[in-house]
């Protein structure tokens, strides 16, 4: 599934809640299905500067795509970084780089957070656009 698609199907997701508390809740959910990232992966390598949350990514390349991993010491961020994971996670860093991530305005992700876990969010996006830069630098280099 493209990046494009699974956007689509998140779109679609939340279109089904009328109330922000719903969607709030979908979030939660989100973050409860992610796999939890292991103790060893908590580093401060791996901790998203500014999310006033812990938030941790972690991110290798399996073949030609980017595996990312991720966990969360509070609810709501763990569901938004489970939503990026989703997004991001099994593409090529090239696919990754020119993601345009226009899911978190058309859900209203955007005007619905808290200006620091809005913050937070484009600080998780920043952090996996960097480990895909990275990994491309270093494939092309």
């Amino acid at each position: 599934m493209t990046i494009a698609e699974i956007q689509e199907e998140i779109v679609e997701e939340f279109s089904i809640f009328d109330d922000w508390m719903d969607k709030y809740e979908h979030i939660i959910e989100s973050g409860k299905e992610l796999d939890s990232i292991s103790d060893a992966l908590k580093t401060n390598t791996n901790l998203v500067k500014g999310c006033q949350s812990q938030v941790w990514l972690h991110a290798e390349m399996d073949g030609e795509n980017l595996i990312l991993q991720a966990g969360s010491d509070a609810i709501i961020t763990k569901g938004l970084v489970s939503l990026m994971v989703r997004t991001l996670s099994g593409h090529t860093p090239k696919e990754i780089l020119s993601a345009q991530l226009s899911f978190v305005d058309e859900i209203g992700l955007k005007e619905h957070l808290s200006p620091t876990r809005s913050n937070g969010l484009v600080s998780m996006i920043k952090k996996i656009k960097l480990y895909a830069l990275t990994y491309s630098v270093k494939a092309n280099g």
